[in-house]
């Protein structure tokens, strides 16, 4: 059941969608920038760890219900709508202010962030994320296995994902790193967050825009 016939289509497939950036990266990017390597890990552990709970609400058939009701899937698309245009807006502040990023063994100032919010902000962009329940729904039921269960197999096939796109994100924590002196270039600074702030912005636009599912 684990490694059957259709586990290594998923895995390619997976992996495809992992280094394809997106929200995601980009949101580890920016607080590896902001925070450090530890920043950047807690962000992509708890973005992670959201696939678990699109992969439970799937198999349970709640996303069925969000994908019927155009109340329900609408409140959740503008929630997470609101969220990344949040989280962008505070990028652009900080890029209109000037701010740089300090950066670790560059200027001796590492910016400590909490733990907590590093883990908060990334799960939230996950869960809050309606394309994701709309993926998974779709997805995840093409590898699974009409006598499978289907709990089991979904929380399964989301812990390969966990693993597939945290190695990914975790090496663009490591890149992000190597890129110290740069990170901590005003100038830089002010363009990473820039352009961090006007795709988030851009994200969070377009999901608001986006039609629930007929």
């Amino acid at each position: 059941m684990w490694f059957d016939a259709q586990f290594w289509p998923f895995l390619v497939a997976i992996t495809l969608l992992s280094i394809t950036p997106g929200v995601d990266t980009l949101l580890v990017i920016r607080n590896t920038a902001r925070g450090g390597a530890r920043d950047g890990v807690l962000t992509s552990l708890a973005i992670c760890a959201g696939l678990f709970v699109h992969a439970s609400v799937s198999a349970l058939g709640i996303s069925l219900i969000l994908l019927q009701s155009a109340w329900a899937f609408g409140a959740l698309k503008l929630a997470g709508a609101a969220y990344l245009i949040w989280l962008g807006l505070a990028s652009l502040g900080a890029a209109r202010r000037g701010q740089g990023l300090p950066v670790a063994g560059v200027d001796g100032e590492r910016r400590r962030v909490s733990a907590w919010r590093s883990l908060r902000e990334g799960l939230l962009s996950n869960v809050l994320n309606p394309k994701t329940i709309v993926f998974y729904m779709a997805f995840l039921p093409q590898f699974i296995a009409p006598g499978d269960p289907a709990l089991a197999k979904s929380l399964w096939l989301a812990g390969v994902h966990f693993v597939v796109a945290n190695l990914w994100q975790i090496a663009v924590v490591l890149l992000v790193g190597r890129a110290g002196r740069w990170l901590a270039s005003p100038s830089f600074s002010r363009w990473l967050n820039g352009l961090t702030g006007s795709v988030l912005v851009g994200f969070g636009a377009k999901l608001a825009l986006t039609r629930a599912p007929a």
